[in-house]
């Protein structure tokens, strides 16, 4: 599904993974809610609507081969875009819950200068004691981290564990986690969004 404007008009491209359960009809409420016309919105469907079948907690090879086939999916998004002339820099990986898993996880092993990289309720992907060794720099891309600290499917720990690394990776990191009992994005989620995003408030 395509959002905003043409490809080759846009100050940004940014490229929306759903979550577990949801679809890209779900997503596109995420640039609804961003609201900038300015930006081109992508976001492709998962089979079946789920990227990977178990936690992102588990060992890997748990949601293999699903996982490896999700980030063909998503390096097949990065790598057309880059075919038709957009720049990395103008590029802007996001999702939310499993989309964040899988956006982390899609981003560490393709490391580079993006023009953002949004990570709202979710995290590297592995087991707990899971210690990852990607090599690459962010290059001080901006990347939001964010979720509830008492989420019960995306724990605070495996957020800030992301947050370190992608901050070793040479990221511009803004860790913001809140209180509660919801799975949701929140409006102050969104305005930091737009704030890396360079979105001018309507």
């Amino acid at each position: 599904m395509t959002k905003g404007q043409p490809l080759h008009q846009s100050r940004a491209i940014v490229v929306l993974m759903h979550g577990r359960g949801r679809d890209t009809n779900d997503i596109m409420l995420l640039a609804d809610r961003i609201n900038d016309p300015t930006l081109t919105y992508l976001a492709p469907a998962a089979r079946d609507h789920s990227w990977y079948p178990a936690s992102f907690l588990e060992p890997i090879e748990k949601n293999e081969p699903y996982l490896s086939d999700a980030l063909e999916v998503y390096d097949d998004i990065i790598t057309g875009l880059l075919g038709q002339g957009i720049a990395r820099q103008q590029i802007v990986l996001a999702g939310f819950s499993q989309g964040a898993c899988l956006t982390a996880e899609y981003a560490v092993r393709h490391a580079g200068r993006y023009r953002g990289i949004l990570l709202f309720t979710g995290g590297l992907i592995g087991p707990p004691g899971t210690r990852w060794e990607y090599a690459g720099s962010f290059d001080s891309t901006p990347i939001l981290i964010s979720g509830n600290i008492t989420d019960a499917w995306v724990p605070a720990w495996r957020l800030r564990e992301s947050a370190a690394l992608f901050t070793r990776m040479d990221g511009l990191v803004v860790e913001q986690l809140y209180a509660g009992d919801s799975h949701l994005i929140t409006d102050e989620e969104i305005a930091a969004a737009r704030g890396i995003l360079g979105t001018v408030a309507s």
